[in-house]
């Protein structure tokens, strides 16, 4: 039967680009939409940036721009990024969008009437320089139960423990440094604890994968409390409706976002809304989300459409964390990398092949080996499949006229036992268990290669008497590379597109049962390029300047190249002296432009009062577009000493900050400042 299902991944944040981490969960959802697509089914992909909070309000003032411009730029660098990796997205939205504002308002108001919506009094740390309410994420200060240094307001990354921001010792805003203090304001709050025996049984009525269901039991044990769905003004969001200077949390107008583009894609295709969101709807509807973020899709979310009186989802499929090289993403350590980084770099079908293997229907972390990953790459994909490709086509050209054997012979029997291992293939697909479906595929290019190896088409190719043979044997091997191929191409799509356009067929499941016979096919061209060691290795950044000075990494990294680097230790401390050497200077930026050749720099040309404008490199490229950044003032070291780099002289630096929550952000003086002021 022809299903209707509807498929979500988590939302993006708009406040950075896109890391391998992430695309770890588009990978695994786009495979199994693509599968679905192959087998014929009406499967609807969408999905949406995360527009809405505090990082982005904060990082759009240190911009100076508008937050609606920040979200608009990030929602097309994030697109840009999926579509490069081949993440097939029917719709790709934003929660910032009026469809998001009348679902989110709609869902509160019905909550609000069916009373579970209370208002109460509370107290919240507030920035008295910045004038806002602080998120806990905002505030830094020491650990109150081992004492580590610089820990966020809600939990320790050293200990693992977990607080209130009141109970941090020394705490400070991240925002402006200031000490916060409490003031009262009044918050709304969703009675999640209205659901609490609803929820404990769907959680486990097979939506779950066992080991979330088993996690989320434990917020039951501790009694679930209501849910803190409102924030103060100032704040980038959805207005709560009857209210003043209220908006929604960002969660609260988040989880809506996946109904928000449903609604823009049903407007777009002349479909209804409610087949997939209605109380009624008959579609399937499934979320893939990491399981740092079960609870909000498996606790409030369900809560809230029930509560709303919309569909619940038919399950929510949960994956691990990645690790690079057996460690921890770190910034600091050069394997935070970016998908931008990467694709300057390699083929995203080898990454989206590596995932492939390494995913399995269980929540389960994994790791990006880079050795592994090169030996993958190479000795699958390339060196297994796209080599039998290789091998025969030429024979075909050079003594078939371009054209596949009228019959395969003895080979059909061949031939069919491989087509026939395909449902247990697509079954393992539909299963999520990528994995499997990858090991069996490799173990069928096994038995492929071993036939081409067997039957020597090459010494065939010697003897005019065995042409009939050499021409059968390369057109079972070209058929069998198109079976291979049609079977990964839910993982690499533009691999599998190349392939089936020199072979002149379409992308279809089901013929694959009869052969390709007395056909024409396309001279061979390259498919797939193998990866250098070189260039894999190249994925993580090189260590500091002061160890390999020469390297063009460490040079991007310099501090004539950019700065703002968070300090891993507490600086020594300097006189007023010492602060008074340091020139700082409004500059204005007259000119940005991208460098040749280099991943992280930008040339900027700045005014800063003097006759002759000067020319600074800065590592800002992953931040900001040359287009966006001129004319806007910035602050600037004017008395540091000129250093030749490779691609030019660098006359001063540019100031930025980066931390935790993101970076780097330039520096920039209030209204009035003028270019060539001294700050002081």
């Amino acid at each position: 039967m022809k299903r209707k299902i509807l498929v979500t991944s988590a939302l993006p944040y708009a406040n950075g680009p896109l890391h391998l981490g992430h695309l770890v969960e588009y990978t695994q959802t786009d495979i199994w939409v693509r599968y679905h697509k192959l087998r014929g089914h009406d499967c609807v992909y969408v999905c949406a940036d995360d527009a809405h909070g505090t990082p982005i309000m904060l990082r759009a003032q240190s911009e100076g721009i508008s937050p609606e411009t920040l979200v608009e730029r990030m929602q097309k660098e994030h697109l840009r990024d999926f579509t490069a990796f081949g993440i097939g997205f029917d719709c790709y939205h934003s929660t910032h969008s009026p469809e998001n504002f009348t679902i989110s308002q709609d869902i509160y108001r019905r909550l609000r009437a069916a009373e579970h919506i209370v208002v109460r009094e509370i107290e919240q740390a507030f920035d008295p320089v910045a004038g806002i309410f602080l998120p806990d994420r905002f505030i830094r200060g020491t650990c109150p139960k081992c004492g580590a240094a610089d820990q966020y307001g809600d939990n320790c990354e050293v200990c693992g423990a977990t607080y209130s921001p009141t109970d941090l010792v020394d705490a400070v805003s991240a925002v402006s440094g200031a000490t916060p203090v409490r003031r009262p304001t009044e918050h709304y709050f969703f009675t999640l604890s209205d659901f609490a025996d609803f929820l404990q049984e769907w959680i486990h009525s097979g939506t779950l994968q066992e080991e979330m269901a088993n996690k989320l039991d434990e917020w039951f044990k501790a009694g679930l409390a209501d849910w803190d769905i409102s924030r103060d003004a100032p704040y980038f969001g959805i207005p709560i409706p009857d209210t003043e200077g209220k908006f929604f949390y960002v969660w609260l107008d988040a989880l809506p976002g996946y109904m928000a583009a449903t609604t823009h894609w049903c407007e777009e295709h002349g479909r209804d809304f409610d087949t997939y969101w209605g109380a009624q709807a008959q579609s399937e509807v499934y979320h893939f989300i990491g399981k740092d973020i079960i609870y909000f899709h498996a606790l409030f979310w369900p809560a809230m459409l029930k509560g709303a009186g919309y569909r619940l989802p038919t399950a929510i499929f949960t994956h691990g964390f990645m690790t690079v090289n057996g460690a921890k993403m770190s910034k600091s350590r050069g394997t935070s990398i970016t998908a931008a980084r990467y694709l300057e770099r390699l083929e995203p079908e080898f990454l989206r092949y590596y995932f492939a293997s390494k995913l399995n229907p269980r929540p389960e972390d994994i790791d990006l080996n880079l050795e592994d990953f090169l030996l993958k790459g190479n000795g699958d994909l390339v060196g297994k499949v796209v080599n039998l490709a290789a091998r025969s086509a030429g024979f075909i050209h050079q003594f078939g006229g371009g054209r596949l054997a009228p019959s395969l012979g003895e080979d059909a029997t061949f031939y069919a036992e491989l087509a026939g291992q395909r449902e247990r293939i697509g079954a393992a697909y539909a299963e999520r268990d990528y994995a499997r479906a990858i090991r069996d595929i490799m173990a069928m290019a096994d038995r492929v290669n071993a036939y081409v190896d067997r039957h020597a088409p090459w010494q065939l190719a010697k003897d005019p008497a065995q042409r009939e043979v050499l021409l059968r044997v390369a057109t079972t091997t070209l058929n069998a590379f198109r079976l291979l191929i049609t079977l990964l191409s839910p993982v690499v799509p533009q691999l599998a597109r190349r392939s089936l356009d020199f072979l002149h067929c379409p992308l279809d499941w089901d013929s694959l049962a009869e052969p390709l016979l007395d056909h024409h096919i396309a001279p061979y061209q390259h498919l797939l390029q193998r990866m250098e060691k070189s260039t894999v290795d190249s994925l993580i950044a090189s260590p500091t300047p002061a160890q390999t000075p020469k390297d063009k990494a460490a040079e991007e990294r310099s501090p004539e190249a950019a700065s703002g680097t968070q300090a891993t230790q507490a600086p020594a401390t300097i006189s007023i002296e010492d602060f008074s050497r340091v020139e700082l200077r409004v500059a204005r930026i007259v000119a940005a432009e991208a460098v040749e050749g280099a991943d992280k720099l930008l040339r900027l040309t700045l005014d800063i009062g003097e006759e002759k404008p000067r020319q600074v490199f800065a590592g800002i490229k992953s931040a900001y577009r040359p287009e966006d950044l001129q004319g806007r003032l910035t602050v600037m070291v004017a008395n540091l000493a000129p250093r030749k780099m490779r691609f030019g002289l660098s006359e001063g630096m540019v100031l930025a900050a980066s931390g935790p929550t993101g970076g780097p952000f330039l520096l920039a003086p209030d209204s009035g400042a003028e270019p060539g002021m001294r700050i002081k």
